[in-house]
């Protein structure tokens, strides 16, 4: 919570993308960790030319793509505490599993730091 409110979904993967940089000082590897714009609220004319490119729902919000261990790379589907992981959201980190990704869901951006540090020591 900031100043008594509850932070948003935005403002906690701010907040895991400037500790990531800030990090990458000593983590190099954390250069590469980026945000898939797929959510937020657009008119319809944009809605639609993003769908033609190519955006889906449900992709996971951040995205390290960094193989260690059996990982190819590491997905986050990014929730505020208390926050609900859609269908969609479900069937993409599913199916990203299924290809050999680790693919997870966070509640806040201190679960996300702990993840992404718990996955970048991973030797196997």
């Amino acid at each position: 919570m900031r100043n008594g409110l509850k932070t948003t979904e935005a403002q906690e993967q701010a907040a895991v993308i400037e500790w990531a940089a800030w990090m990458a000082k000593r983590i190099p590897e954390l250069r590469l960790l980026y945000h898939v714009p797929n959510g937020g609220s657009r008119n319809i004319i944009e809605a639609r030319n993003l769908k033609a490119q190519g955006v889906k729902a449900g992709v996971p919000d951040l995205v390290l793509p960094v193989a260690r261990g059996k990982y190819h790379g590491l997905y986050i589907e990014l929730k505020r505490k208390g926050g609900r992981v859609s269908d969609s959201q479900k069937q993409w980190l599913a199916a990203l599993r299924g290809q050999g990704y680790a693919a997870v869901v966070c509640y806040g951006a201190e679960d996300a730091r702990q993840t992404i540090m718990r996955y970048l020591s991973v030797t196997a």
